[in-house]
C-alpha cells in the first residue's frame, strides 16, 4: 500500500509517461527507424526532468521499448525501419520525483490487414475489462479471469510468461498479476495497491522463444502479437488509472 505523498507523486509520473508514449505514438509512420522512436522517447522524457526507465535497467540499452509484430515485449530498438502493414508496440516508463509510471500501447503503421486491427481491438478490450475487474476485497485471479476469457471467446492466445507488476518507488515490485486466470493468484487486491496491467494476446501460439540478445521475446510461431498496457491504482471504488494525458 502506497501514502498518499507516494501516490501523489505516482499521478504526476504516470501523466508524464502517458504524455510521451502518446507524442511517440503521434511519429510513428512507415520508414521510421525504431531508433528514431527511440530517440524521440528519450529526448522527452530527459526534457521533463525524468529519466527513462528501461535504460541500463539490467542491462536494457535503450529507453524505449519496441515490439514489432511477432515481437511480445521487450524489443531493442535498432536501424530497422518500420513496414506499412506492421504493428509496433510501444513501452515507455518514466522515472521522476522518486516514482515510475508505466504504461504501453500498440500502434498500426500505415494500412494494418483486419486481422491485424482485430487482434488490437481485442487487447485493448483485454486491458479495458481487466482495469473493471479491479476491486478491493477480490482476488488477483479476477483480472486474468477477464483478459483470458474475452481473448478466448475471440480464438486468440495470452501469453503466460511476463505478468503485471508492482510498481512505485521500484520499477518492478512483489505485486505479480497474471493475465491468465491461475487459483494460484490468490493475493486480495487492497485500496493503496499500485501496479501494472499489461496483456499480451497472440494470433497463435501464446508461447515465446528469445533472442540471443537475451531481451527480445517472440512467438514459437511468429504469430503477431499485441499489447496494451496501465499503471493503476485500487481505490474503494476499483481502479484510478494513473496513466492518462488527463
Amino acid at each position: 500500500m502506497k501514502s498518499p505523498d507516494v501516490i501523489a507523486r505516482m499521478r504526476r509520473s504516470g501523466k508524464l509517461a502517458a504524455q510521451v508514449l502518446q507524442a511517440v505514438g503521434a511519429a510513428v509512420a512507415p520508414g521510421l527507424t525504431t531508433d528514431e522512436l527511440d530517440i524521440l522517447c528519450h529526448d522527452l522524457i530527459v526534457a521533463a526532468d525524468a529519466y527513462p526507465s528501461p535504460l541500463n535497467y539490467s542491462g536494457f540499452p535503450k529507453s524505449l521499448c519496441t515490439s514489432v509484430n511477432e515481437v511480445i515485449c521487450h524489443g531493442i530498438p535498432d536501424s530497422r525501419k518500420l513496414l506499412n502493414g506492421d504493428l509496433v508496440n510501444l513501452d515507455v516508463t518514466v522515472y521522476r520525483d522518486g516514482v515510475h509510471g508505466d504504461c504501453n500501447a500498440t500502434f498500426l503503421v500505415g494500412q494494418v490487414d483486419t486481422a491485424g486491427q482485430r487482434l488490437v481491438r481485442v487487447t485493448r478490450e483485454c486491458l479495458d475489462l481487466a482495469i473493471a475487474a479491479v476491486r478491493p476485497g477480490r482476488p488477483i485471479s479476477d483480472i486474468g479471469r477477464a483478459i483470458e476469457n474475452h481473448a478466448h471467446a475471440h480464438q486468440l492466445g495470452v501469453v503466460r510468461t511476463f505478468v503485471g507488476h508492482g510498481i512505485g518507488e521500484q520499477f518492478h515490485s512483489d505485486i505479480e498479476v497474471p493475465h491468465y486466470f491461475t487459483p494460484r493468484a490468490r493475493m486480495i487486491m487492497e485500496v493503496g495497491m499500485t501496479f501494472t496491467i499489461e496483456p499480451m494476446i497472440t494470433e497463435g501460439d501464446h508461447r515465446e522463444e528469445f533472442w540471443d540478445d537475451g531481451w527480445t521475446a517472440v512467438t514459437v510461431d511468429r504469430s503477431r502479437s499485441a499489447q496494451f498496457e496501465h499503471t493503476l491504482l485500487i481505490t474503494a471504488n476499483g481502479a484510478e488509472i494513473l496513466t492518462l494525458v488527463d
